[in-house]
């Protein structure tokens, strides 16, 4: 097959990484610490690239073997994370973020042309997509190489689709989006049968459900399965939640029954924490979601969630969610206002007695509702945020110690409060 793939890709996007190394990224506390207006508050700064946080350089490796035409490579460390269901930092799977990187030069170039306006035909876009399908034949029976293929057109389904209401969608649009999603579903069968045990196939059946519009019953099945191949990464379990409300495929009935399943299934490893990423987004979206919530059970889940996952991105996630993005709801729905203050009272105990070091990106996208879909231009300056976010949080939290003229200082040892 003629080799276009690298030709096209250098026109797009940005330069891939000419080593071609991918660094896995480590996480240690600053040795300065950052004080608030006070002068009295004292906690280490996790030294993380924000990059890292957001897998850009294994999204950066996945980009640059496409780009090389290293399919065989890509295919090799796509099976290999897969297996060992590695994440990166903020809990994004390493297959995804490569299959990611493999596709973004087509999917960007489509979201490019459609946005400006170009014509649908535009020659770069379909030879883009004509060569990833002519990588997926070279390669008959690789399950990844055809999973970036379905990815690929379910990414291209989006970018048919927009933004706006459905209503006012031109039929143009709506035949592209349904026929691309309508490419993906075909591919897929053959990605289960190849890598039956693969969460990645899996959870791209998932990002498939949202081209079908009576899907109730196999949302939770697709989701279920999912989640039995990887019931360690909580994303599955909060995605399933959000699609299980009545705007995407399910109900408030279903959504509390599969709540609880799920914390009977998932017992072992997280104990009533299944129930609580469940609700997780879907409480944080929806008002009547959050009026109808168990508040007990859900923090019976944050303290299991803890206690089985005590590291710092865990616990920051948990206390930002508590303190930034359910707070972001009160006022809206008085019923919903009761379950808000109710949870929203766990980051206390869980900044006190469990948080030693901060993480300003995940301070960052608790502000915006852990909305995956935000285009973040500079890294640096959302993790700025994030950390004025934390402070002017974990300062009010400590009122009346920074008052009375304490110090505050969070130690790897737990917190020390000291009087001058």
């Amino acid at each position: 097959m003629f080799r276009s793939f690298r030709a096209f890709a250098a026109r797009f996007s940005t330069p891939a990484n000419p080593s071609g190394t991918m660094s896995r990224p480590s996480v240690a506390p600053d040795s300065a610490f950052r004080n608030a207006e006070t002068g009295r508050l004292n906690i280490p700064v996790a030294r993380m690239d924000a990059g890292d946080y957001l897998g850009r350089k294994t999204i950066e490796r996945g980009r640059f073997l496409a780009r090389q035409d290293q399919w065989d490579t890509l295919s090799a460390e796509m099976h290999a994370a897969d297996a060992a269901r590695d994440m990166a930092p903020g809990g994004l799977p390493i297959a995804d973020l490569l299959a990611f990187g493999a596709r973004s030069d087509v999917v960007l170039a489509a979201e490019h042309a459609l946005s400006d306006g170009s014509l649908p035909g535009d020659t770069d876009l379909l030879g883009g997509v004509a060569d990833l399908e002519g990588e997926m034949r070279d390669k008959d029976g690789d399950p990844m190489i055809a999973l970036i293929v379905a990815l690929t057109h379910i990414d291209l389904a989006w970018a048919w689709r927009g933004t706006g209401w459905d209503a006012t969608l031109p039929a143009l649009n709506r035949s592209r989006c349904a026929a691309h999603f309508d490419r993906a579903a075909s591919i897929l069968p053959a990605c289960r049968q190849a890598a039956p045990d693969s969460p990645a196939i899996a959870a791209a059946d998932c990002a498939l459900l949202s081209a079908q519009t009576k899907s109730r019953a196999r949302v939770a099945d697709r989701y279920e399965r999912l989640i039995s191949l990887d019931p360690r990464n909580h994303r599955h379990m909060r995605a399933m939640g959000s699609h299980l409300l009545p705007r995407w495929f399910g109900s408030y009935a279903e959504l509390e029954v599969q709540a609880l399943r799920n914390a009977a299934r998932t017992q072992d490893t997280w104990g009533a924490g299944g129930y609580t990423w469940v609700q997780f987004d879907a409480i944080a979206l929806d008002e009547e979601a959050c009026a109808r919530v168990d508040v007990d059970y859900f923090l019976e889940g944050l303290r299991d969630i803890v206690h089985r996952r005590p590291d710092q991105q865990t616990v920051n996630l948990l206390a930002a969610y508590c303190a930034i993005t359910l707070q972001n709801g009160l006022g809206l729905d008085e019923r919903a206002d009761l379950a808000r203050v109710q949870i929203c009272d766990a980051a206390n105990w869980l900044i006190r007695d469990h948080m030693t070091e901060l993480h300003p990106m995940i301070w960052a996208h608790a502000a915006d509702g852990f909305n995956n879909s935000i285009r973040i231009s500079s890294p640096e300056r959302f993790a700025a945020r994030g950390h004025r976010d934390a402070l002017r949080t974990i300062s009010g939290l400590f009122r009346d110690e920074l008052g009375k003229g304490q110090s505050v200082t969070f130690t790897s040892s737990g917190l020390k409060l000291r009087a001058h």
